[in-house]
């Protein structure tokens, strides 16, 4: 007789969801870094800019924590910041090509995340296609 089986969900930081949970420390690690320097030595040259770029690592830190958590809670964390984090990067993507003047430095979700090949433009995408996965 065959046995019935029952599959465990897949957790988020599992298998690819490690990679994921790494490529967003490691932003985490770039973004507050170089904020940090920004806001510190030029805050007056571009306050918006960098602001923005702090709240950035703000979001990358939360969302990797959120995926490494894995629960309920840390799902439902993730999702929010992987939310936020598309919402900002093509909102801020598409207000630094209207007003450039506000944005004199890059920053990394000015011109899509240009500045660091795109992939802050993609990395949202693929935490919601991984939570979506592993729902």
């Amino acid at each position: 007789m065959a046995e019935a089986r029952t599959e465990q969900p897949v957790r988020t930081n599992t298998g690819p969801g490690r990679l994921l949970i790494a490529v967003y420390l490691i932003f985490a690690i770039a973004a507050t870094s170089r904020a940090t320097l920004q806001i510190v030595t030029r805050l007056d040259e571009a306050p918006l800019a960098y602001l923005l770029s702090a709240l950035a690592a703000v979001v990358y830190i939360v969302a990797a924590v959120g995926l490494a958590r894995a629960g309920h809670a840390g799902r439902r964390v993730a999702l929010a910041c992987c939310a936020v984090e598309l919402v900002g990067v093509v909102g801020v993507g598409a207000f630094s090509l209207v007003r450039p003047d506000l944005f004199p430095d890059e920053t990394v979700w000015s011109g899509f995340g240009s500045g660091y090949g795109y992939i802050p433009l993609l990395l949202p995408v693929l935490g919601l296609a991984w939570l979506y996965r592993t729902r």
